[in-house]
């Protein structure tokens, strides 16, 4: 078998990692679908660590990829097995926390893909780091705090209600803070552009469950104004997130992280990228909760009508998802530039202030509220960065 070959300078992203991806695009769907069957705190909660959890594995696999040629040989034998692998664990996500009658124990075996994945990824990022010494130190430093999250998840197994929640938690915090606390001395970021890439097409991926969630919400309803009317808003929610992200942000922190060298483009894309992408996703799944919930009351659904009030999470996750986004989009904005995007810092006040209103007004005027902010928001930043964004499509050609 032929040594994959170290990704250089200018290395982009290949197909076999977007093939990756497609298991992580059904595994966030049935995270939607797992919140909507139990539309309570508890259940959100419960989906939102299963993301985090989902998002680490992804992460693992974006930090190998940029090592070595994810199309070579040797990383697509681990590329497939890990997605043999993580396609079961999305598979059990029904039952990761709840056992259902008959077959295996659910959160059983969805633990036991966890720790597979991640041994399997350790594994090969030493197979493929010979000769790399303090990348083979980090990697060993690594391995406690990747052990110990996972006995925490299959200890979680056997367990249920609020200690099996707080387990999971546990483990979460150990495995994360046990990256950010080893530091980034052995890491390597052999490609920006790559990197970058990387995440911005995981951002489409969540963008595109935001869209499905539109849909599948009356799939099976007739077509009607009301309909046609929550597929124009939430189209315009997702376009303006998407706006948000590559209009200027995306491409000046593949700037910011080309430029940077060493242990200091570690961090940076530790921090900017691995951390602070997650509530990103974690607001954009969230929304395609609300939108999804919304819409079943757009179609008249299980007995709710258009002009009915938004009940439970729904309005919550609507206008929180997009709020928690805009946080996440803040401090991605703050490590790469140094910056604060004040337009933004108003949109959240706004999205703030209109959540605890959303429950109050009939589901149409909820989107539409939503979809008016949104609209304002983008085009304000349109306005105000014009001579901005006219430098960054320069360098782009």
């Amino acid at each position: 078998m032929i040594t994959p070959r170290v990704v250089r300078e200018g290395a982009r992203v290949t197909p076999l990692e977007l093939f990756f991806d497609l298991v992580f695009v059904y595994a966030i769907t049935q995270v939607t679908q797992l919140m909507a069957a139990d539309a309570s705190v508890h259940g959100v909660l419960r989906g939102l660590l299963l993301l985090a959890i989902l998002w680490w594995c992804w992460c693992c696999y974006s930090w190998l990829g940029n090592r070595v040629r994810a199309d070579d040989d040797g990383v697509r034998v681990v590329l497939f097995a890990a997605m043999a692998v993580m396609l079961v664990a999305a598979v059990a996500i029904p039952e990761a926390f709840d056992d259902l009658p008959g077959g295996l124990s659910g959160p059983l075996v969805f633990a036991a893909c966890y720790v597979v994945v991640r041994v399997l990824h350790l594994v090969a990022y030493w197979r493929f780091s010979v000769g790399d010494v303090p990348l083979r130190r980090q990697l060993a430093v690594t391995l406690a705090p990747m052990l110990s999250g996972s006995v925490l998840l299959v200890v979680a197994a056997f367990t249920s209600g609020a200690t099996q929640t707080a387990l999971w938690v546990a483990a979460l915090v150990v495995d994360y803070g046990g990256v950010l606390v080893t530091g980034v001395s052995g890491w390597r970021v052999h490609s920006a552009v790559h990197f970058a890439e990387r995440y911005g097409l995981i951002v489409l991926i969540a963008l595109g469950e935001s869209i499905v969630a539109v849909g599948v919400g009356v799939a099976d309803l007739p077509v009607s104004w009301p309909i046609m009317f929550g597929i124009g808003c939430g189209l315009v929610v997702a376009a303006a997130l998407w706006w948000a992200y590559f209009d200027v942000d995306a491409p000046l922190a593949e700037r910011v992280l080309h430029q940077a060298a060493g242990a200091k483009r570690a961090a940076l894309a530790r921090d900017a990228f691995t951390y602070l992408h997650l509530p990103m996703i974690a607001g954009i799944v969230l929304s395609a909760l609300g939108l999804k919930k919304t819409m079943n009351y757009l179609a008249g659904a299980d007995g709710h009508t258009a002009s009915e009030h938004l009940h439970g999470v729904g309005p919550f996750a609507l206008f929180g998802g997009v709020l928690l986004f805009v946080l996440g989009h803040l401090g991605f904005r703050l490590r790469n530039l140094g910056t604060v995007n004040a337009v933004r810092v108003v949109v959240a006040v706004v999205l703030v202030a209109e959540t605890p209103v959303a429950p109050l007004l009939p589901a149409w005027g909820a989107l539409l509220l939503l979809t008016v902010t949104c609209v304002g928001w983008i085009a304000v930043e349109a306005v105000r960065h014009g001579q901005v964004r006219g430098e960054v499509r320069a360098e782009q050609h």
